[in-house]
């Protein structure tokens, strides 16, 4: 089925677990893959900052997955890269952003087999990618370096999870990645092209949020940001403690851990209430510059309006 039209049925579904004791909001589902600009969050959980009864955080095995469990109405929100939450809006799933986690800065990553030394030696090479506007942008970039297009390699449609068996097997010989999965994939002799550093501030990754859960569960919702930002102030003001814990999550070493999260820049509450609050500026140049990459590589039917699809209402407030 066209992943658009099953976003579009999906989106009609009803949102379950909405139904609770009057004056207690039901259970708030929150569905998020394994990548470091998300941890603060599972660290949240792992730190007894989110009462299991009130909020659930669901681990997803890719980017997909996560977009369809919020189709379907199976999660209330979930951890999408901005062009996730572009292609849930074109679907009609009335989602608004209510936080930025973090842009890259290095950790979206063209990995390749150690033959290849240069972006120009792709050339007619197998690429493995997703299908998502992040991965054009990274693949195109990359390419554009060394004089090359998309159709001078030979795509093969990957999801996340499947990076690691896919190089082992032979399948491909490079892989537009990240981390995690960029470390695990270095661990096994691949090595890196190209990485996001090169244009930062374009992978952007936000929580998105379905419009009932808004209405139905604000107290929850503020709690969930709450938890977030204190996980957040610990893992800056004591990185060792955070990485140790995070480390198992991401199935990577403490020191590994550390690594990964140089490649990202991570946005603390200010930054937050900049690209949130309205008129929410930064929020809407970067989401029209993604759009049309995705328009380009035909995700999308036509670009979206940006107004009124972020909000700060959830943020803690500042000092």
């Amino acid at each position: 089925m066209d992943r658009r039209r099953f976003l579009s049925i999906g989106a009609l579904a009803p949102l379950a677990g909405l139904i609770g004791c009057e004056g207690r909001e039901p259970l708030l589902r929150v569905s998020g893959i394994t990548w470091v600009g998300f941890e603060p969050l599972f660290l949240a959980r792992e730190w007894k900052l989110l009462p299991p009864d009130r909020v659930r955080l669901i681990d997803s095995p890719s980017n997909t997955n996560t977009l369809m469990q919020l189709a379907a109405g199976e999660v209330e929100a979930a951890t999408l890269t901005l062009d996730e939450f572009i292609l849930a809006r074109a679907g009609g799933i009335p989602v608004r952003a209510a936080l930025i986690f973090d842009t890259s800065r290095g950790a979206d990553v063209l990995m390749s087999r150690p033959d290849i030394t240069t972006v120009e030696q792709l050339a007619g090479k197998r690429v493995g990618v997703e299908e998502t506007a992040a991965g054009a942008l990274m693949l195109r970039r990359s390419l554009e370096t060394a004089g090359l297009i998309p159709k001078d390699v030979t795509r093969v449609p990957l999801l996340g999870g499947e990076h690691l068996a896919a190089y082992r097997s032979g399948q491909v010989d490079a892989l537009i990645s990240y981390e995690p999965n960029a470390t695990r994939l270095e661990a096994v002799g691949a090595h890196r092209l190209h990485d996001s550093s090169a244009f930062p501030g374009l992978i952007v990754d936000v929580l998105a949020v379905h419009e009932r859960a808004i209405d139905r569960q604000p107290r929850t919702l503020a709690l969930l940001l709450k938890a977030h930002f204190e996980a957040l102030g610990v893992l800056r003001a004591n990185p060792g403690r955070a990485h140790e814990t995070i480390a198992p999550h991401l199935g990577l070493t403490t020191e590994e851990t550390h690594r990964a999260f140089q490649g990202i820049e991570l946005f603390d509450l200010r930054k937050n209430q900049e690209w949130l609050d309205p008129p929410a500026r930064p929020f809407q140049e970067v989401a029209g510059e993604v759009a049309g990459i995705m328009l380009v590589n035909a995700l999308i039917d036509e670009i979206p309006r940006f107004d009124s699809v972020t909000t700060a209402r959830f943020l803690p407030e500042g000092p």
